[in-house]
């Protein structure tokens, strides 16, 4: 008489390979495409993921390599083409170019009535639109010279969630927020309050 043998229940392999490619919890949403997920990432990647976004800014705006921005930042090349791909193109030559804008998510300080706010953009032009509203800011709070913020007056930023911020530009309270503290210029990128 034969014996069955008990078997032991296996697991999936497919299941466990699955698990395995997808990694940690905190790692999966890198990334990050929304705010939520920028938010659920510990800090060290969302530094990272902020340094990735330096970069690709200062080489549009300072016309810059890839590697002299990087080293600007403190991160390695390898880490921007791995996570900012979308936003940068090689060339015949093999380095790599940044495209004229993308969608790559930024999470940027800006104003309210109630002080500074972080809202997440996944597009350049809206991100530079808030770089050049606090050059404004900070100009206008420095010389009085309020010139440059009249360009933003009744203007609107469109943040990943589709929600609108209207530019604060009532010269009252910018005065009042920038005597309360609430406005210094170390970053305006994640965290910077």
């Amino acid at each position: 008489m034969q014996r069955k043998k008990s078997r032991m229940p296996r697991t999936n392999r497919k299941s466990r390979n699955v698990r395995r490619r997808q990694g940690s919890r905190k790692s999966r949403n890198f990334p990050p495409r929304t705010g939520r997920q920028y938010f659920l990432l510990p800090r060290k990647l969302q530094e990272t993921w902020d340094s990735v976004a330096h970069v690709i800014s200062k080489m549009r705006s300072g016309r810059v390599s890839l590697r002299k921005a990087a080293r600007e930042f403190g991160v390695d090349p390898d880490q921007v083409i791995r996570f900012g791909r979308s936003a940068l193109r090689k060339q015949k030559n093999g380095r790599y170019a940044v495209k004229k804008s993308d969608r790559l998510l930024r999470v940027l300080s800006v104003l309210t009535v109630e002080g500074r706010h972080e809202i997440a953009l996944r597009d350049s032009r809206q991100a530079s639109l808030i770089g050049s509203y606090w050059d404004a800011v900070q100009r206008y709070l420095q010389t009085g010279d309020d010139s440059a913020l009249k360009k933003f007056q009744g203007k609107k930023i469109t943040d990943a969630s589709r929600k609108r911020h209207l530019f604060l530009t009532d010269l009252n309270e910018l005065d009042r927020l920038g005597s309360a503290g609430v406005l210094s210029f170390e970053s305006l990128y994640g965290r910077s309050v």
